[in-house]
């Protein structure tokens, strides 16, 4: 049986084009894309990142430095 992966999706699909990741899940296409194919290691490095990548998006739409 295999083991599900995990995936930050919340399905809000949508990518800013001002800081290129996910609206949703902070993640880039190409992460998207390959995700299923990414080492758990891999996944769990992105996983790790989405928090500051959440904050410098916040940060872009307000105008602050990140």
């Amino acid at each position: 049986m295999h083991k599900p992966i995990p995936s930050p999706c919340i399905r809000i699909c949508s990518v800013n084009p001002k800081t290129g990741y996910c609206d949703g899940c902070f993640r880039a296409l190409p992460e998207i894309a390959k995700w299923s194919r990414l080492t758990e290691e891999e996944r769990e490095a992105i996983m790790a990142d989405l928090p500051n990548r959440a904050e410098r998006a916040a940060a872009m739409r307000t105008g602050e430095p990140a």
